[in-house]
């Protein structure tokens, strides 16, 4: 049952303005009616201000609430929407030759990618000592935001900043941690579990809540205590990625201050660990659908790397090979025969990746 402050349809309305007037007026209005015309414009102008009552409505409702209205809700609880933040990474600077005396990069050096078009800025002084060659920092883009992701070693490669003695710049790591603006889904999801985090008693709830907040691109997080005073928290990132170390020993940091986690206990953060598994399978079309092999089969391609994503997102979703047939039956495949993977339980540490993928086209049959 759909939720609605006020009747949306500009039929509804018309008909209820109608009958009303006919009712008091206890008269028949007739299509071409200057009446009937002058009621039929004004139940327009009330199903469009119906709309706006039911946006008022909705937008004070977490559900249904986005933007700024969602913030506002996320401010009741204490939960403010995540900044976007820069992308890090690590910048080696060499000399030209080894020197004598030492030779400081200030901060705020500036190195780009060969386009020029990213550009990373050192965030402290680093000192290359006298007798070396060369000296690492920590780097963050110039723009907030994702696109600064995803640079390889060595493609941050432009001094912007000349600096006396210094001959080349390059990343030494893969830029990363930048986020966009946190978007309503991710924002409204944290709101909803904001409360777990109110207790220090330290419910699984409290520290997921935290580990969430950390950043925007944390899309699950599993807690669990394989020993008493021990408490294991596995974050997977958007798209069922890992999280490098610096996701880690960002959480680390969060669920380990004095008014979040309580005296006994030992929280560990880690990646989950990942439990391969293969794709073998082959699938059959109806034969009365032979003239859409084409599309279906684009279709159950997507089915397939549907299915993949969403068993690599979740730590401790078990393995199974039933959702698999489903989508892909719901792409329009017949019959589907699944050889890999198998039936297989995963504990809340653990993470499915998938290995190799092969998907087969067994022909056509008769219904």
């Amino acid at each position: 049952m759909s939720l609605a402050f006020a009747e949306l349809s500009v039929e509804e309305v018309e008909k209820s303005v109608l009958t009303s007037y006919e009712t008091i007026a206890k008269t028949t209005l007739y299509p071409g009616d200057p009446v009937r015309l002058f009621l039929e414009s004004l139940a327009y102008v009330l199903a469009l201000q119906n709309s706006v009552i039911d946006m008022a409505g909705k937008a004070n409702l977490l559900q249904f609430a986005s933007g700024e209205h969602l913030d506002a809700i996320g401010l009741m609880t204490g939960t403010r929407r995540l900044n976007a933040s820069s992308a890090s990474t690590t910048l080696r600077f060499t000399l030209q030759e080894e020197l004598d005396f030492d030779c400081e990069i200030p901060a705020g050096t500036k190195a780009a990618t060969a386009d020029g078009k990213t550009i990373f800025a050192t965030d402290k002084s680093v000192i290359i000592q006298a007798g070396v060659l060369s000296g690492a920092v920590s780097a963050s883009a110039q723009a907030s935001g994702s696109g600064a992701n995803g640079f390889v070693a060595g493609q941050v490669c432009v001094l912007v900043d000349p600096v006396a003695y210094v001959a080349s710049v390059e990343n030494t790591t893969t830029t990363m941690l930048g986020a966009d603006v946190e978007t309503d889904a991710h924002y409204r999801q944290r709101i909803q579990e904001s409360p777990e985090a109110y207790t220090c008693a330290g419910p699984a709830g409290m520290y997921r809540a935290l580990a969430m907040g950390v950043s925007q691109d944390i899309a699950d997080v599993a807690v669990s205590c394989p020993n008493p005073g021990t408490v294991d928290v596995r974050p997977v990132l958007a798209g069922g990625e890992l999280p490098p170390e610096e996701v880690l020993e960002a959480i680390r940091k969060k669920l380990s201050a004095d008014d979040v986690r309580p005296l006994t206990d030992t929280v560990i953060v880690q990646a989950p660990d990942g439990i391969s598994y293969d794709l073998d399978v082959t699938w059959y079309l109806s034969k009365t659908d032979e003239a859409l092999v084409a599309t279906i089969s684009s279709a159950v391609t997507s089915a397939v790397e549907s299915y993949i994503l969403w068993q690599r997102s979740k730590p401790g979703r078990d393995i199974l090979p039933t959702k698999l047939i489903s989508l892909m039956e719901q792409a329009g495949a017949r019959r589907v025969v699944v050889r890999a993977p198998v039936y297989t339980v995963l504990k809340e540490s653990e993470i499915a990746r998938e290995g190799t993928v092969t998907l087969t086209y067994g022909g056509l049959e008769e219904e």
